[in-house]
């Protein structure tokens, strides 16, 4: 296989599918994939024709986390060197992801673990499979999750649950992973692709701009005061109507004067918006 194949893509009708492809290591993220995934999504971000971007797993993994062999051993026998790079190469990906200039969907089709909730938490939304499997099994074989998992696990789940699952090692299956929001839910693998073309539908409508500065500040102002957050996001509408300043304008003729949306119930036509 050659470094390029360790991620695959394609693009349909607005929705890249990007895909681990190391089946036979359960996914697992190798320094080579790490790299070639951030080249990938550099490739995908301005494409006019991607409005969506979905990441998931070929075969009946999602990412069983970081190869063992090439991520850890390989690495360490580099010395200090070798294991920051190895590191500087798979955050740099994953926080690519966490700032995305498009909407971005993790589908867990099965194996999740490890150093994959990094790409997880980075995914703005996340649907799994009931069957999936979530594991923090790093505690098993003597280490701590490091590479974010732990603040992953604090962020997404109660301080009970995020103990629980750090301190055990024991999996939980996707329907868990739901209960305990490590993702937005879960469905039947038979309707996993289903659900998640029926979402990215959903974020197609929306103004891109808007949802770009949308998603950012949920990100943003979770770590912030109320005060701070109010200032920001004061600072971030203005900023949005900068880059977009018909995208309001057209939101609230066809609501105002139109009458032909309800911003309650759906989104406004976007179709319609002047181009700049």
């Amino acid at each position: 296989m050659s470094s390029k194949d360790v991620v695959v893509y394609s693009v349909e009708n607005r929705i890249a599918w990007v895909k681990f492809n190391r089946p036979d290591k359960r996914n697992a993220q190798s320094p080579t994939l790490n790299r070639r995934m951030l080249e990938v999504l550099e490739e995908l971000e301005f494409r006019d024709d991607v409005g969506v971007l979905v990441l998931t797993g070929e075969g009946t993994s999602w990412c069983a986390g970081m190869d063992l062999q090439e991520y850890f051993r390989d690495t360490a026998a580099k010395g200090l060197g070798g294991t920051r790079k190895a590191q500087a190469e798979a955050y740099a990906w994953w926080r690519k992801l966490r700032w995305y200039q498009k909407p971005t969907i993790a589908m867990v089709n099965g194996w999740c673990f490890g150093g994959a909730y990094g790409p997880l938490n980075a995914c703005d939304l996340a649907i799994a499979a009931d069957e999936a499997t979530f594991g923090l099994s790093e505690i098993n074989w003597g280490i701590l999750p490091g590479g974010g998992a732990t603040k992953v696990a604090t962020n997404a789940m109660a301080w009970r649950d995020a103990m629980y699952h750090t301190i055990t090692g024991e999996p939980i299956s996707g329907s868990k992973a739901a209960q305990w929001k490590l993702v937005n839910e879960s469905v039947p693998l038979a309707k996993l692709k289903d659900r998640v073309i029926e979402l990215a539908g959903v974020l197609l409508k929306k103004n891109p701009v808007t949802i770009k500065a949308a998603k950012d500040a949920v990100r943003r102002v979770t770590e912030m005061t109320y005060e701070n957050a109010e200032d920001y996001l004061i600072r971030a509408q203005e900023a949005a109507d900068s880059f977009d300043a018909e995208g309001r304008k057209e939101g609230l003729k066809q609501f105002l004067d139109d009458k032909a949306y309800k911003p309650g119930l759906g989104t406004y036509d976007i179709s319609k918006q002047k181009k700049k």
